[in-house]
Formats: C-alpha cells, sequence, structure tokens
C-alpha cells in the first residue's frame, strides 16, 4: 500500500479543527462533576493533588525470556493485568479518581475535600494513598503465575490544572494540563523506589523543601504523619482480600494471541480481551510536543482557551497523519504525545523494511502537519512560541490487547520496542526524529544512511524524506514519490531542493 502525505489535504483538516475550537469555555470544577466526556471546546480548571505510580519492574518482566516470545508477553501481560486491577481498586476505595492507566504508569487524582483551603488534606490523602498502593503491589504477585510483586515509585504535586478531553467516543478520558500532572510524572520517573513530593506539595503538608525533590523520598514517619491525617476508609488487608476474591470470580484468563491483518487501522481495539490479542512484528511510534508545559505555564492562567485549541488542533492532525495517511492506529494520546503503531505485510509476515520506509515517512508527515498547524495557529494569534515536535520509532514484537474487568477495560500495547521507542523519543531535541537500534539494522541502506550512526536526524519533513530516501533507492519512498507527482502537488515536485540537515551533538 502507498502512502503520501500533501499540504492541501493537512491544511483543510487543520481548519476543520479551529473550527472546533473557534469557540472554547473554561469552566471551574464543581463538586463530583464528571470529567469523563468532556466536550472538544471546553475545559475545566481543577483544583487537585496528582498521583503518579510507576511500576519500575516492567522492563524484568519484558526480559524475563532471552527471546520476545508469546511466553515474555503472556507473563508481561498479566503482570500488568493483575497489577492494575489492584491499583484501580486502591484508588476507587481510597477516594482517588483514576485518571490514566498506560502500561507501567497510572495516574490518579485526589480532589476531596473541595477548596483552596483544602491543600494540605489533599495532599495528606494523596501521600497515604500511594502508600497504600506500594502496601497493596507488595502482596499481589503470582509464585505459580511467575508473577512478582510489582516495585512502585510514587510521584505527587498539587494545584491547578486544566482538564479536557482526551479521546473519542468509546475511549475518552479526561487529561490535565499544567505543572501539577506534569511535575508529578516526572518525580515518578526513576529507578529508586519510594513516593516523591515537589517543594509545592511539601510546603503544602508542612514539610521543608529540599534542593532536588526527585532525590529525597519521604521518610516512615513523614509517611505516618500523612496517614495519620488522611484516616482512609480502608485498609491493605481489606484491599487485598477484595482482589483476591475478584480474582476468584473473575479470572484474568489465558492470553491467546492472532496477527492482524494490515492496515492497523482497522482494527478494532475496544473488540479485544485477553483471550482475543493480537501480537505481530509492527513499528511503535511516539511524537511528543516539545516545549508544550513552558506553553501551558506562560497561557493557563490569562489564555486558557489558547492551550485548548493548540492541544486540540495539532493532536488531531498528528491522528490524521497515522490513520488515514499511513493506516496505522493512533493507540492512545499520553499526555501532549501521541503513541502509534504501524505495519506493512499480511498477517502471516510483516515486510520489515517496508514498514520501517514507511514509518520514517510517517514521522515525516507528522513533522510536515506539526508545522502547517503551528503555522495556521499563529497566523490566528495564537502564542505557539517554543513549540517543537520530538519522534521516536522503534520495530519488533508487538502485543495488543485490554486490561482489567469487563466495562472497565483499559487498552494496552507493550513490547521491548514500545519501551524503547519512547526512549528513542526522549534523547530528541525539539525538531528531531530518532530511530531504534532494531528498526536501524532491519531498514534499508537509504534510512540506515538518513539517520546515520547516531541513529538520529534533524529537521526531517515529509519532502525531505521521500526525496532522500527515493534518491537513495528505497523502494517505499519511490513509490510515494511516484504516486504524489500530479499538478496538484508542486511541493513534492520541488522537494529535491530539500535538505536534511545532519544531526549536531
Amino acid at each position: 500500500m502507498t502512502h503520501t502525505w500533501n499540504s492541501d489535504r493537512a491544511a483543510k483538516h487543520i481548519d476543520a479543527k479551529l473550527k472546533d475550537v473557534e469557540k472554547v469555555e473554561v469552566a471551574d470544577y464543581k463538586r463530583d462533576l464528571s470529567l469523563e466526556n468532556i466536550p472538544t471546546n471546553k475545559a475545566y480548571r481543577v483544583n487537585a493533588a496528582h498521583v503518579y505510580v510507576d511500576i519500575l519492574n516492567l522492563d524484568d518482566m519484558l526480559a524475563v525470556t532471552q527471546k520476545e516470545g508469546e511466553t515474555c508477553h503472556k507473563r508481561t501481560l498479566r503482570f500488568l493485568n493483575q497489577h492494575y486491577r489492584a491499583v484501580a481498586r486502591t484508588f476507587s476505595r481510597a477516594g482517588a479518581k483514576r485518571v490514566d492507566f498506560h502500561n507501567q504508569r497510572l495516574h490518579g487524582i485526589v480532589t476531596k475535600p473541595y477548596g483552596e483551603a483544602s491543600e494540605a488534606d489533599r495532599v495528606h490523602r494523596a501521600v497515604a494513598i500511594a502508600k497504600l498502593v506500594i502496601d497493596v503491589l507488595a502482596e499481589t504477585g503470582d509464585d505459580d503465575e511467575q508473577i512478582p510483586n510489582a516495585k512502585v515509585r510514587v510521584g505527587i504535586d498539587s494545584g491547578e490544572a486544566l482538564a479536557v478531553n482526551n479521546g473519542r467516543s468509546g475511549y475518552r478520558e479526561p487529561l490535565f494540563l499544567g505543572d501539577p500532572a506534569n511535575l508529578a510524572a516526572k518525580l515518578a520517573a526513576g529507578q529508586r523506589g519510594g513516593i516523591f513530593l515537589t517543594n509545592n506539595a511539601r510546603k503544602a503538608i508542612g514539610l521543608d523543601e529540599v534542593n532536588i525533590p526527585r532525590d529525597v523520598a519521604l521518610t516512615a514517619d513523614e509517611i505516618a504523619t500523612s496517614e495519620e491525617a488522611a484516616d482512609l476508609p480502608v485498609t491493605k488487608s481489606e484491599i487485598t482480600k477484595e482482589w483476591r476474591d475478584d480474582l476468584a470470580k473473575n479470572p484474568i484468563g489465558s492470553f491467546a494471541f492472532s496477527a492482524h491483518t494490515p492496515p492497523f487501522r482497522d482494527l478494532d481495539v475496544s473488540a479485544l480481551t485477553p483471550g482475543n490479542s493480537r501480537r505481530q512484528d509492527a513499528l511503535s511510534l511516539y511524537g511528543d510536543l516539545d516545549g508544550f508545559t513552558a506553553f501551558v505555564r506562560r497561557n493557563i492562567e490569562d489564555n486558557a482557551e489558547d492551550v485548548v485549541r493548540v492541544l486540540h488542533v495539532i493532536r488531531a492532525e498528528l491522528d490524521r497523519v497515522a490513520t488515514s495517511e499511513f493506516a496505522g492506529l493512533k493507540f492512545r494520546f499520553v499526555g501532549d504525545c501521541i503513541h502509534a503503531v504501524l505495519c506493512e505485510g499480511t498477517a502471516f509476515t510483516t515486510y520489515d523494511q517496508a514498514t520501517v520506509s514507511s514509518g520514517t515517512l510517517c514521522a515525516g508527515a507528522m513533522r510536515s502537519s506539526f508545522a502547517l498547524a503551528v503555522e495556521k495557529l499563529s497566523d490566528k494569534d495564537i502564542d505557539t512560541e517554543g513549540l517543537g515536535l520530538q519522534i521516536g520509532f522503534e520495530y519488533g514484537p508487538l502485543a495488543i490487547t485490554r486490561l482489567g474487568l469487563h466495562g472497565d477495560r483499559v487498552r494496552c500495547a507493550v513490547s521491548r520496542g514500545v519501551r524503547a521507542s519512547e526512549v528513542e523519543q526522549l534523547r530528541c531535541g525539539a525538531n528531531d526524529t530518532a530511530i531504534g537500534a532494531v528498526a536501524y539494522d532491519a531498514a534499508t541502506d537509504a534510512v540506515r544512511d538518513l539517520f546515520g550512526d547516531e541513529r538520529i536526524v534533524a529537521d526531517l519533513d515529509y519532502d525531505a524524506a521521500v526525496e532522500t530516501l527515493a534518491d537513495a533507492g528505497d523502494q517505499t519512498a519511490k513509490a510515494a514519490r511516484k504516486a504524489a507527482f500530479t499538478p496538484t502537488a508542486p511541493a513534492v515536485a520541488r522537494a529535491a531542493e530539500s535538505a536534511v540537515k545532519p544531526y549536531a551533538k
């Protein structure tokens, strides 16, 4: 299948998305208001303590076998499923709202008691819930299934954030924009377990500030103080008993895999269950908005409407590129980041070179669409200063399913390649695209030459990707160039003048 991008299609879609958010309403969050179905053109200001739980030993599970085969993926998915069900139950019983579950990371918020004057109470409750999660997950392994207990690190911050819609009909959840969610997530990212608070959250409960919050876990005495202040309505023994009773009544069942016939955009994720999961070689791609946190910080008080506009327009266009132009699957939005998967081939064989080449062109198309979206937003006098796009991708065996219970399942795409694609994205600068080591080895000579020994390239837009790869003999790029050479696509005809900039360390 030949995939192409052109500016006319992108411009038409971006204009339509700008119209969606021409008028935006920003309202204050009210008591017990649902955040699950926020309209596209609306946002709520929410005061809450944000809790990010990161399971530290996911990579250990993915490395349980030397080869990344079915056994590795089955154990990893069972590991995530068991622990997700335990954490989701803990959050619900202890008075926190689950926001998002993305592989090893779970995000929740504590909104009660309401009001700015109750911030200390919310932070104490968040700390107590974090400790309860750690204690529960220390007892939810399964020796018979070779599932270990989860090793956990928790990050917490508190303050006001914007809650907006994250997802589409049938898969909606809130997304929180602003420092509380972002800083809590950053504190949860680390190798050492424990509970870590930002200085803002520490001050709220009377603790001294520290020089480097990510290096200073709460002490046992500090945690005990919060537990006493929070006085949670549930205990570890009650949660673990309920969790075990639930597993007995609703067993996870065996994970069974089959391959999906490409393209991935036709995959009905809502129909997946452990017994009806997908697994095959595919490409995982992360595209993250660089500079978005600073952008939100500049605009959240006086121009919150523009925060909603920028996020909606750019993410919707990146989604369109992945799904409509390259027949991939937008698997989920992770904050201001898009995670997509794609492959070329059949249900029996993935064409590795064509898949990696298509992924390279898709990354270039995303950057071209991003640039066009920024230009159109700027034309509307919307602040876009400092925004960039970091793209990383990797190739390899990929397992896709949904975890949890019927009526409350969350989608999950997990593999060493998924983890590596995120790492590739993280090593990018604002305008960089990086390719993983496995994808690099599987690629054509043209793709390897494009990315060089550092496996990273700056300013790789669609025209540059097509022309550079096609001129070097890449068949996927040559087919894309041939398909795009029409009187209505003059930009592609002129693209030979484009030059890919070398990556500078």
